[in-house]
């Protein structure tokens, strides 16, 4: 058996992204600083616009948790935590979500109830520059403002979360996709009031609570699955990790291996993987052909950061063992 893991650092390519993902979350910062401070002076009795400033708030959680998990997982391995801090990604996806979920569920239940009542939120008037303004239109101008930049955001956070299969940084393009769609259904749900259909305000706030709890549950899941060692998905939880199968045609082309399979779980940005060989008979594997084994599965992606060969008499069951052996007597 070989091993190889404890490794802290990045390709040259993906510690460019990384330094530029973390300059784009402080922009996130300042913007969101910025926009929760102009949604409360405009927000009045609406409560789409409530929703929309409390969905700007939670907007906070996810580059905050990315940025306390970079510092973390640059901490190397130690004697009690031999793996290294990459699942601190893991743990500030989980944080996320749950705000995520328990505010959207919180403002469901508020939405629900004043349209239920048919309460009839007043927009009123103010004075600027000595002239009687509706408030509404206020509400839509600044709006209007914080739909361009979160569209930006999105993109390149979703860019650079592939590039470093990070999972909180997906969370936060998602999020910065809800924060755009918030803005346009607040606009609607004002505008709505405007010609008086005071239900459209209630009726925005329900669409932007149930966006921000689907968010919640969606990576909420996602979070939980990876923590208990669920096997590794894409940064976007679509399918399965494409290495996983891979390193298994990797160790199976060696000329000393006849049955392989692997099991790869999520430690953050990398990935731990545990791969069992059965080898030919009469062809026990030396150390230099571990070795080797194990630089070449290295070589395949720098996400593979631990990686275990174990040279085995037969397959563990859920790695394909005995469907694999099934197979062969069905022939």
């Amino acid at each position: 058996m070989t091993t190889r893991f404890g490794r802290t650092e990045l390709p040259e390519q993906q510690e460019k992204a990384l330094r530029k993902a973390i300059r784009f979350e402080w922009y996130t910062l300042v913007f969101l600083a910025v926009a929760i401070t102009m949604v409360y002076l405009v927000m009045g009795n609406s409560q789409a616009m409530k929703a929309a400033w409390i969905e700007d708030l939670l907007s906070l959680a996810p580059p905050i948790a990315f940025l306390v998990a970079v510092r973390i997982v640059n901490r190397p391995p130690s004697g009690r935590y031999p793996y290294g801090f990459h699942r601190a990604v893991g743990v500030a996806h989980l944080v996320a979500a749950v705000a995520l979920m328990a505010m959207g569920a919180f403002l469901i239940i508020d939405s629900l109830t004043g349209l239920i009542g048919g309460e009839h939120p007043p927009i009123g008037t103010v004075v600027l520059f000595g002239q009687p303004i509706w408030l509404g239109w206020l509400m839509v101008i600044v709006m209007a403002l914080t739909i361009p930049l979160p569209i930006y955001f999105g993109r390149v956070k979703m860019r650079l979360a592939k590039e470093l299969h990070d999972k909180v940084l997906y969370a936060d393009a998602d999020m910065n996709k809800a924060d755009w769609q918030t803005a346009v259904g607040s606009i609607v749900g004002v505008l709505g009031i405007g010609i008086g259909w005071w239900w459209t305000d209630a009726v925005a706030a329900l669409l932007i609570a149930g966006s921000i709890l689907w968010d919640g549950v969606r990576n909420m899941r996602a979070a939980i699955t990876d923590l208990m060692d669920a096997a590794a998905t894409t940064f976007d939880d679509d399918r399965v990790h494409p290495l996983t199968g891979e390193i298994d045609e990797l160790l199976r082309s060696l000329p000393w291996a006849q049955e392989v399979g692997s099991r790869v779980r999520d430690q953050g940005h990398v990935l731990h993987v545990e791969s069992f060989v059965v080898p030919r008979r009469g062809r026990t594997p030396k150390l230099a052909d571990l070795i080797a084994a194990r630089d070449a599965c290295i070589d395949l992606d720098w996400k593979v950061q631990d990686i275990v060969i174990v040279p085995i008499d037969e397959l563990p069951e859920e790695v394909g063992g005995r469907r694999a052996r099934q197979s062969e007597r069905n022939e």
